[in-house]
């Protein structure tokens, strides 16, 4: 049976095929460069290597803190700033890219990486990091619009699927990365960000190969003043995403900021590879589901993930107990995160396809940047109340049991959203 949305669908994969193969025929007509799949690759390790950069220092925190004797707190608000500086940035520069194009402002946000990236490595204090946290959060979230637009714009199925696979994935590499290279490496406050510095200047030179996926309009500046505003179709699908973004992205927040002094806590080891192996677990699984689930209908991925992140949450706690540790403990610890990890995959996909099938082209930065707007806040927000009730609160053990049974009411919630929304949900986007 044919519904009002998957016609609307049809239509809309009908006109962004008919834009795509115009507005890339030209663009390869004016200039020699990547063609649309070699630009697919390109910006989907775009995607890859910002999200795996903003991992990169969960693992060395432990190494800042030795260093510089700061509290928890201090680390949930290193991570809760960069999560700020996200939003700010894609509340900004979220909607520029449709205005300027999307390669201007991937280059821009590439230059800001490679700029974080020596601050990073010349950091001697709480401040420098912080410094290199909000330099690096603005390019990221000036270039989140631009790249997941740019991935829709060349093709929208494959498109959709990286814009749901490449952020876990990105986050997983970059967490055990690091790890890897603290552990076992020389100059392990230094050799990750050079690492990374030399991929940015590689993809910089694919970026200037890569033809413009847009024609350029006027209203640059206008675009740049923060507003909320969605269209018309998208608003009941958006408010049914949301929470569930909010919710998997808060679960994310948790292991990025507090996880490395859990892992550490029931494996009795100060390894830094441990520090960012609960943060890869969860990503990692994240990307698994993107692959498993991406032919599923919307509906399916978004229950299913909701219930893996209620099931994972709970096993993690059950499995921390009273700090203890032991081989049960830690094992139930990585299980319960890898099926948590699953959830978030699935609810973060489910959200995404949600919500895109439905958005007209110059729509799309503007509409992914509020969606990443959700997560970043849920993200950033619970991170740095984690840390205050660490420190002021009942410690770490107490702050994990809050921060778990809250992430399980906002997932309650999400499902009750997706519930009582009936079947007024898009399908999933499948290859013709």
């Amino acid at each position: 049976m044919t519904t009002p949305a998957t016609v609307q669908q049809q239509q809309a994969a009908a006109r962004d095929t008919a834009s795509a193969r115009a507005g890339t025929g030209a663009a390869v007509g004016r200039r020699r460069g990547l063609g649309p799949t070699s630009s697919l690759v390109l910006i989907s390790s775009l995607l890859i290597t910002f999200l795996a950069a903003s991992s990169a220092p969960t693992p060395l925190y432990a190494v800042y803190q030795g260093e510089w004797g700061f509290s928890p707190i201090t680390t949930t608000v290193v991570f809760g700033v960069y999560a700020l500086a996200v939003l700010g940035a894609l509340l900004v520069f979220g909607k520029i890219s449709d205005h300027i194009g999307r390669r201007s402002v991937l280059m821009a946000g590439l230059v800001g990486q490679a700029v974080s990236m020596l601050v990073f490595t010349n950091a001697h204090s709480v401040a420098a990091l912080l410094a290199a946290r909000v330099i690096q959060g603005v390019a990221t979230g000036a270039a989140f619009g631009a790249m997941g637009a740019a991935l829709l714009d060349i093709d929208r199925v494959k498109g959709a699927f990286a814009n749901s696979f490449a952020p876990p994935l990105g986050t997983a590499s970059g967490a055990l990365v690091s790890g890897v290279i603290v552990q076992f490496l020389p100059a392990p406050t230094h050799l990750v960000y050079y690492v990374l510095l030399g991929v940015f200047a590689l993809q910089a030179v694919g970026v200037a190969l890569m033809p413009e996926t847009v024609t350029r309009k006027p209203g640059a500046l206008a675009s740049m003043k923060p507003e909320i505003k969605l269209p018309r179709v998208i608003r009941r699908p958006v408010a049914i995403a949301a929470p569930v973004l909010f919710a998997v992205w808060a679960l994310a927040g948790f292991y990025g900021s507090l996880g490395p002094a859990i892992t550490r806590d029931l494996v009795h080891s100060d390894s830094v590879v441990y520090g960012g192996l609960g943060l890869f677990v969860l990503a990692a699984s994240a990307a698994v589901s993107a692959l498993v689930l991406r032919n599923t209908p919307t509906r399916t991925v978004m229950t299913s993930g909701i219930a893996a992140l209620v099931v994972g949450v709970g096993l993690t706690l059950l499995s921390v107990g009273s700090g203890g540790g032991g081989t049960a403990a830690v094992i139930g610890f990585f299980a319960g995160t890898a099926i948590a990890g699953f959830g978030f995959g699935s609810g973060f996909q489910g959200g995404i396809r949600m919500v895109v099938p439905l958005v007209e082209p110059h729509e799309r930065a503007g509409v992914l940047s509020l969606l990443y707007v959700v997560s970043y806040l849920g993200m950033g927000v619970p991170a740095v109340l984690g840390g205050v009730l660490v420190v002021h609160g009942g410690g770490l053990l107490d702050t994990v049991r809050e921060y778990g049974a809250a992430v399980i009411v906002l997932a309650g919630a999400a499902l009750a959203g997706l519930l009582l929304s009936g079947r007024k949900v898009p399908q999933a986007v499948r290859e013709s």
